[in-house]
């Protein structure tokens, strides 16, 4: 699990709801930002959220719901698809979001919230 790059906690639990900060596509061993398609970049962004659920006691097939946030729209359907390749059904809940920027300019960040 990668270090936090700013002042918030990778994960918080609630009960047994883990509610896990939103991930970007760094490289964990050097912090740098991986620089790939797309879908490399979600598919290591997934791959750092894993890290952090595993961290919580949790796991990818216990996720209810998710955030994308993208920067470009046009990135929807490359998106879409790297990410279900890396959930099974029945899929969480989600929504994309379409925004301006990302922590170290980052083309998509993914949060999740899970159970334990």
């Amino acid at each position: 699990m990668s270090k936090p790059i700013a002042s918030y906690s990778p994960f918080r639990r609630a009960g047994a709801t883990v509610y896990c900060s939103g991930q970007i596509p760094l490289i964990p061993e050097t912090g740098e930002l991986l620089q790939g398609t797309l879908a490399q970049e979600v598919d290591r962004a997934i791959d750092n959220l894993a890290a952090v659920l595993a961290a919580a006691g949790s796991g990818l097939d216990r996720v209810v719901k998710t955030t994308v946030f993208l920067i470009d729209p046009r990135d929807y359907a490359e998106m879409d698809s790297a990410y279900k390749a890396r959930f099974a059904d029945p899929l969480p809940a989600r929504e994309a979001v379409f925004v301006s920027g990302l922590p170290k300019q980052a083309r998509v960040e993914i949060s999740a919230i899970a159970c334990d």
